[in-house]
């Protein structure tokens, strides 16, 4: 997408992914938006891109695990899903994630793609 799109939804997650619940409610507004065929992007940034990082257990912390769930974007058609890499690397993550199809980008690229949406909604 190179120019706003008429009804174009960014998912900003900003949070780790069992800090609360705001994770799992950001996929589940992402998968409603795709399910009524809404243009959706998912953005990671800060601790949100904890979200997608392999091998999770949220049974150690007795937490519901709803990253499982990501596996079901394809299914409605979110496929645009971004990095920050300086968040990446500021927390020593590696790009080693449960999703496929996760673009890494630069500061500057991340900020610039989500200035392509016109709606931000952050969580």
């Amino acid at each position: 997408m190179t120019k706003l799109q008429k009804n174009s939804i960014a998912v900003l997650n900003a949070r780790s992914a069992f800090d609360g619940n705001e994770g799992k409610e950001a996929l589940d507004v992402a998968l409603i938006f795709g399910s009524y065929e809404q243009y959706v992007s998912l953005f990671f940034q800060g601790e949100g891109v904890r979200q997608l990082i392999k091998g999770q257990q949220a049974n150690l912390i007795n937490a519901k695990d709803y990253l499982a769930t990501f596996s079901a974007l394809e299914f409605y058609d979110v496929e645009n899903i971004y990095a920050c890499l300086t968040s990446l690397e500021q927390r020593n993550l590696a790009a080693d994630f449960h999703i496929n199809n996760v673009n890494v980008l630069t500061e500057q690229e991340f900020s610039d793609k989500l200035r392509q949406h016109k709606t931000v909604l952050r969580f």
